[in-house]
Order: C-alpha cells, then structure tokens, then sequence
C-alpha cells in the first residue's frame, strides 16, 4: 500500500527549482519529487558499492601502492 511522505521546510529556492523542472517535464509537484525518490531509491548505497567492491575477486593493493603503479606506468618527460 503506498504511503504518504511530506517534506517540511523546504527553502523556497529549491522549491521553485523542483516546481520549474516538474513544469518543464509536464508533471506535477508531486509526481516529480515520486520519480526523483524513486531515481535515488534504486540507486546502490556507498555502503552498498563498497562491499560489493570488497567481494570482487583479485589481489588488494593500498592507495599508495595503486599511485606508484600509475605513476611508473606514465611516460617519461
């Protein structure tokens, strides 16, 4: 069953630019903050991204290791 969901305090800039983007896409206020909430909603968390990141398969290398590799890996000047 679907829910009801309400924003308070929005400022009035970022409800004006809501309004004139759901305008310009021909839909309402609400239909358009639904298809932006739902746009954000099936996208991965960080969370998420990082752990299926972690589970890939391959050797682990550090953010220093990984830097000295590109590094060696430019050409030289």
């Amino acid at each position: 069953m679907p829910k009801m969901l309400q924003v308070r305090d929005v400022p009035d800039e970022i409800h004006g630019e809501l309004r004139r983007r759901a305008a310009a896409a021909g839909m309402s206020l609400s239909d358009f903050a639904l298809q932006e909430l739902a746009r954000v909603a099936r996208r991965p968390s960080v969370a998420d991204l990082l752990d299926r990141a972690g589970a890939r398969p391959g050797e682990r290398i550090t953010l220093t290791e990984a830097r000295q590799a590109v590094v060696a890996e430019r050409p030289q000047e």
